[in-house]
């Protein structure tokens, strides 16, 4: 039996057997190590994430999922999404683009925003809220006013 990645024989056989469906995968040594589904060295297991990705994407679809996976590889290193998925890491600094319709949501999940605010000193966090609970007095915003206080009294004890 011959690789469905390439015209090499196949030696992982790889079956998927879902409600109402049996799905099966056949790929060369090479091809199975390059999508991450089997170890480099002997005596590991497999990448069952890497598995489920790349049988959802080689039965998932059309020309339009196709389209779609080559928009999501980066021109620079190759790295694709199910790659990404995979190993958790990015390949090169162009990733980032690259995939990015896919990594903002999971960096948004993750970390509650996709722009890094960085932190400030302690110093001019309680000057921005003195700022604050002034402007916050002059508006005549008294609740706002005594949270903006009760936070510099905290910081600053």
């Amino acid at each position: 039996m011959k690789c469905q990645m390439c015209e090499n024989p196949a030696t992982v056989h790889l079956t998927d057997i879902g409600p109402g469906k049996k799905r099966e995968l056949h790929l060369c040594a090479g091809c199975a190590q390059a999508r991450g589904l089997v170890p480099e060295q002997p005596g590991g297991q497999l990448n069952l994430k890497a598995l489920l990705s790349l049988l959802t994407g080689a039965f998932g679809g059309g020309k339009g999922d196709r389209a779609a996976r080559r928009a999501e590889t980066c021109a620079v290193c190759g790295l694709n999404l199910a790659e990404f998925k995979a190993h958790g890491r990015f390949g090169c600094e162009h990733d980032y683009e690259a995939l990015r319709a896919a990594v903002e949501p999971l960096l948004e999940r993750v970390h509650r925003g996709t722009a890094h605010c960085g932190k400030a000193p302690r110093a001019l966090r309680v000057l921005a809220w003195k700022q604050q609970m002034q402007d916050a007095i002059a508006a005549e915003n008294y609740e706002e006013a005594a949270r903006l206080r009760d936070l510099i009294r905290k910081a600053e004890s």
